[in-house]
């Protein structure tokens, strides 16, 4: 595990150094937060001050949980991996006495220990202290919070280094990413809670892995799930989290196969 800790540790030294782009993160996030409390209060007021469970101040709890997320779970495309096949890097990378995937894997748990705290609680708090949360009702749903983040921001990874794998047989995968990205906003939950979706619509995202990534710990962590349902949750984003482990796996197994480089 040594030198996966230090690429983790490397990469969380790395945005470090973006101390602007950090500050302008927040300052965007809680502008887009503002407007999508908005959007929903006036939702909320139209439909007679509740949807699905979701009151004022549970619906102001979910958008400044989700904009704390937002960049630690990487709810956007993300090409490296991609750009290194098209231009023939990644059989360097292959060469290398690292596992590919638990390397890009360490790095990204790296970017979101830092993007957490930084980029995620400002928005929070001032979201906290603007409008108010609503609490938990018991403590096991911070412990719990924490672990579903990781399960979240390892699900997002998967999801995104697996696009990145259909580059070893298009080359260009910018409109695979523009249709993830497309489908990821609409399902994890991020423009709207998925359980105010229509009954469908809610089962159709609820068979993909987007939920895992956002919803589940937005749920977890606001206490809107406790005890044994939490620990359902928990159990789906593992499920998800294996699934894709094995499913990237084969994926790179069969791409490494066919993988021709051309030059000297």
């Amino acid at each position: 595990m040594g030198p996966y800790l230090e690429l983790a540790r490397a990469e969380f030294r790395r945005y470090s150094t973006y101390r602007l782009a950090i500050a302008a993160g927040v300052f965007t996030n809680t502008v887009f937060g503002l407007i999508k409390v908005g959007v929903l209060f006036g939702a909320i007021a139209a439909a007679g001050g509740k949807i699905n469970g979701y009151d004022q101040r549970q619906a102001a709890t979910y958008v400044w949980l989700g904009q704390a997320l937002l960049a630690p779970v990487a709810m956007y495309a993300w090409s490296e991996v991609a750009d290194r096949v098209r231009t023939g890097e990644i059989a360097v990378d292959l060469a290398r006495p690292v596992d590919l995937q638990l390397s890009y894997w360490a790095r990204d748990l790296g970017r979101a220990a830092l993007a957490l705290p930084t980029r995620g609680l400002p928005p929070l708090v001032l979201g906290a202290l603007l409008m108010g949360l609503a609490y938990p009702a018991s403590w096991t749903a911070y412990p719990l919070g924490l672990v579903s983040i990781a399960l979240g921001v390892s699900v997002s990874f998967l999801c995104r280094y697996g696009v990145n794998l259909i580059a070893f047989w298009t080359l260009d995968v910018r409109g695979y990413l523009n249709l993830y990205t497309l489908v990821l906003g609409l399902f994890s939950g991020f423009y709207l809670p998925v359980h105010i979706f229509p009954d469908w619509l809610r089962g159709l995202a609820y068979a993909s892995p987007f939920p895992s990534m956002f919803q589940s710990p937005i749920d977890v962590l606001s206490g809107r799930v406790l005890g044994w349902e939490a620990c359902r949750v928990l159990a789906v984003q593992s499920a998800w989290l294996v699934g894709l482990v094995v499913l990237t796996r084969l994926v790179l197994w069969r791409a490494a196969r066919r993988l021709v480089v051309q030059g000297g």
